[in-house]
């Protein structure tokens, strides 16, 4: 594993399609899997009134609360790819303007109305390319 700047990490979010949300729910954790859009260096997602995450973040005042947001690219016959974990602070989105703005540049995977937004202040981000292994670690053992 090579680690990436900053800079990379952000790029390869930026890149993908998807990612997945953790943070805590009755005091465990929960990941949800969704899409998002990266916007001036913070990760956006879109949620639905009853999502747990909304509820979570809208009681949680201008602070937000602690979330970490995960997407990779991992090929699993050539052993390549790369891992970005992005840990910081979720806040509602209430912008009646941004709102709008997500709505057009950040459409949902999932059915139904997803008509809340939240926004993830990445805090630290650790991020990894996976290359490939020697060619001999690559090898099966002989029997």
């Amino acid at each position: 594993m090579e680690p990436l700047t900053r800079d990379e990490a952000l790029g390869l979010l930026a890149r993908a399609g998807f990612g997945r949300i953790v943070f805590s729910h009755h005091a465990l954790p929960a990941i949800r899997p969704v899409n998002h859009i990266l916007d001036g260096g913070s990760i956006v997602v879109r949620t639905h009134e009853g999502a747990a995450l909304n509820a979570l973040v809208r009681g949680a005042g201008d602070q937000g609360v602690v979330v970490a947001y995960e997407a990779d690219e991992i090929d699993p016959a050539t052993r390549t790819g790369w891992s970005v974990i992005a840990t910081g602070y979720a806040t509602a989105v209430t912008d009646p303007a941004e709102l709008d703005r997500y709505r057009v540049l950040l459409r949902p995977w999932v059915g139904g109305r997803r008509d809340h937004a939240i926004r993830v202040r990445p805090v630290e981000v650790t991020a990894y390319r996976l290359v490939a292994p020697p060619a001999e670690s690559r090898a099966t053992p002989e029997a």
